[in-house]
């Protein structure tokens, strides 16, 4: 797979998977902290491009607070916020659907858990013909090397693996 370079604005969409309170809680604070500054410095990059941010949230069994997308991720009215039951958006959402429908060919993916939400969003939009990004620095596991090893060993195969930093200095040249 040739590296992405850059996008297209009307066809990309920027995916926050699984920044919910329990997700992050669960995280070593500084690393949580890194997460949500990131993503955050990512999703206004993204909006000041007019590149849409999606949000999507698990939710495996009654809504709790600790359910609830971190207060500290900064969501803007009118964002679209799909509800998943499994791991990835595609089977238990009509989020295909949905960027079908807005023209989405690139999804730009940052999420909780690297060896969950993450690869399964990656294999299930691989099959369904979306170029991708992943930030690497906007996902994350519990076990360190097991995210380096996904990101530098399995995601790279069907997706262009970069920082936050780097998927900004793209958005930048458009």
């Amino acid at each position: 797979m040739s590296p992405l370079t850059s996008v297209d604005r009307k066809k990309t969409a920027v995916i926050c998977m699984d920044y919910q309170i329990m997700n992050l809680g669960a995280l070593p604070k500084e690393k949580a902290n890194m997460l949500i500054s990131n993503a955050n410095k990512v999703m206004a990059a993204a909006r000041k491009k007019g590149v849409q941010v999606i949000f999507i949230e698990i939710q495996k069994g009654e809504k709790t607070p600790e359910t609830e997308i971190h207060p500290q991720m900064v969501r803007l009215p009118g964002e679209l916020v799909f509800t998943k039951k499994k791991s990835a958006p595609f089977s238990t959402t009509n989020f295909d659907e949905k960027m079908k429908k807005a023209g989405i060919d690139t999804l730009v993916i940052m999420g909780i858990y690297t060896g969950g939400c993450v690869v399964s969003t990656v294999k299930w939009a691989a099959e369904m013909d979306y170029q991708m990004f992943v930030l690497s620095d906007c996902c994350a596991e519990h076990d360190d090397e097991f995210h380096k090893v996904l990101m530098e060993k399995l995601l790279t195969h069907k997706a262009t693996v970069v920082t936050a930093n780097g998927f900004i200095d793209i958005l930048a040249k458009i």
